[in-house]
């Protein structure tokens, strides 16, 4: 493989990589995800060109791992954090529902606003009680501020890793 385009698919990759991060402030975004498959790609196109090392693919399956652990923080922190306030899986449920639909008919960002939106009104016409169903959007709130953090971390040390693999 010619040095351009070597440069060009690690300066590609990356920038996927940090879209995948960054887009991770969508709750339905798969941010994990599209780092891995940035890192598949390019592992994929290196190993034709025969530039993959034994190190490469360590790195490559460690990255992988991360990948798994990630998609399933992110619903267990949440939802675990909806759980402790007593919220009723239908209700989590209708939530979610509404964060996908917004996010494929308006804008992702719209998820941001629509997801607890539509959880405080299943808990308000569940327990008819607006202070106890402000409870659950704000345990919603700070399940996907964690899952945030979580997440971000985790991406992060993906991105490092396929960096490191890129400079070795």
């Amino acid at each position: 493989m010619p040095d351009w385009m070597l440069f060009l698919t690690q300066w590609l990759t990356l920038t996927f990589m940090l879209v995948g991060l960054f887009g991770m402030i969508i709750p339905i975004f798969p941010g994990i995800t599209v780092i891995w498959l940035a890192a598949l790609v390019y592992a994929v196109l290196m190993a034709f060109s025969g530039l993959m090392t034994i190190w490469d693919w360590l790195l490559f399956a460690l990255i992988t791992g991360l990948m798994l652990a990630g998609n399933f923080v992110d619903n267990i922190i949440i939802a675990r954090k909806l759980r402790e306030t007593g919220t009723p899986w239908s209700s989590i449920a209708i939530g979610y529902t509404a964060g996908i639909v917004s996010s494929l008919f308006l804008t992702p960002f719209a998820a941001l606003l629509f997801t607890p939106l539509a959880l405080y009104a299943a808990e308000y016409h569940r327990l008819l009680d607006w202070k106890l169903a402000l409870n659950s959007t704000k345990a919603w709130m700070i399940g996907f501020g964690w899952s945030l953090a979580a997440l971000m971390g985790i991406g992060a040390a993906m991105i490092i890793l396929w960096v490191l693999s890129v400079w070795i």
